[in-house]
């Protein structure tokens, strides 16, 4: 009996008015006990004779698991959450959010979600106040309202769910919603932490480097391990940083390499760049050209312009590779591309001196002009050399 009234005060849970007195009826108790003695086909009959909010949410659950049914049928749980959520069934709102949400039974809406996720959450559900700030400040389909957002994420917050108070921290660190607070970011990015929520130990940690201090830069590394040995590859990589520059903890290259290795292996340019970094340089680990071609490759496909700069300086050295202008004039161009001055410069140069490219002596111009409004002094000097000999515009003195 006690099993059965536990199962009763389950169901009732977050189930609105259906259950706000706190009985069940004769109907419904008789089919939660066949439902607990494995007697589904009594318990869905007895449900159907109930029809409350808590029977009608059973027959979802008995539908949408397959019990005393010939298989599971989605739609048909569907439609029986419906009609308890019309009923004023908390959990059976908060179920029909979620299928309108990612169109799971149902075509995806995300308006017709928030209307579900909404009447759950006024009934104090924290994750459907959860799920509502988050469609107010995600959904595409409707105009975001971050205020909004910021009112539910609270609700959810003030009851402990960690997700929301990395969110409703994101609002203040962004003065989206909210005004500007970052002391507010801090408290609600630290109640996630402290809860577990990784992002939030992220985020925290970065609030804390900001700080710039060494006991913030320690208390900044502090969260970023937390973070890191969960997997959190950004924070992964922030570990090996704070080692590598020796900030908030004593310089040790040989965990800078661990960390950075941690998060190249998951892919992370930023990290792969700066392994090619120590590698090359001998630092923390034997000098080996060949793994820094390795890293500075991984994270040059990537996009990365100094490990693409980097990569087009070691083809043009013939360090760790065989020498080859071509291809050193390859990388070069990718990341002068994007912007990056010292491959303007060295792009400049082939196209000037027709190395690894087709001579052109105003391409290379170009390309030193380029660096040189980007403040290079290099580039700067060369086109003070080059302007001597220039006598006219777009012709050079041989």
């Amino acid at each position: 009996m006690r099993f059965l009234l536990l199962a009763v005060v389950l169901v009732c849970f977050w189930s609105g008015p259906a259950c706000a007195d706190g009985t069940a009826s004769a109907d419904f108790t008789t089919g939660m006990k066949a439902y607990d003695d494995g007697d589904y086909a009594t318990a869905i009959r007895e449900f159907r004779i109930d029809n409350s909010a808590r029977a009608n949410f059973m027959l979802g659950q008995m539908y949408a698991d397959g019990k005393g049914v010939r298989r599971a049928d989605k739609k048909e749980a569907l439609r029986w959450y419906r009609k308890a959520a019309e009923q004023g069934h908390g959990r059976a709102q908060y179920i029909l959010g979620t299928a309108f949400s990612i169109g799971d039974g149902v075509k995806a809406d995300k308006r017709e979600a928030l209307k579900w996720f909404r009447k759950a959450a006024e009934q104090g559900g924290a994750d459907a106040q959860f799920q509502t700030g988050r469609l107010y400040a995600q959904a595409k389909e409707m105009k975001e309202d971050h205020a909004e957002a910021a009112k539910w994420y609270r609700k959810a917050a003030e009851q402990g769910h960690a997700v929301a108070q990395e969110e409703l921290a994101e609002l203040y660190e962004k003065g989206e919603g909210v005004p500007l607070d970052r002391k507010e970011a801090m408290i609600w990015y630290r109640k996630a932490a402290e809860a577990g929520n990784v992002r939030a130990q992220f985020s925290l940690g970065e609030l804390y480097e900001r700080g710039g201090s060494q006991d913030r830069l320690t208390e900044a590394l502090v969260w970023y391990r937390k973070a890191a040995e969960k997997g959190f590859v950004k924070a992964q990589f922030k570990v090996g940083y704070l080692y590598d520059r020796g900030e908030g903890v004593a310089r040790n290259a040989r965990e800078a390499i661990k960390w950075y290795r941690k998060a190249a292996d998951k892919g992370l340019g930023a990290a792969q760049f700066n392994l090619g970094l120590l590698h090359y340089f001998g630092d923390g680990t034997g000098q080996d050209y060949k793994e820094a071609v390795k890293w500075f490759r991984k994270a040059a496909t990537q996009g990365e312009a100094d490990a693409q700069y980097n990569l087009g300086h070691l083809y043009e050295e013939g360090e760790g590779v065989r020498k080859d202008p071509k291809e050193a004039a390859t990388w070069y161009r990718k990341a002068a591309e994007k912007g990056h001055d010292k491959a303007q410069y060295a792009l400049g140069l082939f196209y000037y001196n027709g190395e690894g490219v087709k001579l052109n002596r105003e391409e290379g111009i170009r390309w030193f002009l380029r660096a040189a409004e980007q403040g290079n002094e290099d580039a700067r000097r060369i086109m003070e050399t080059i302007g001597k000999h220039i006598t006219a515009p777009g012709s050079l003195r041989q």
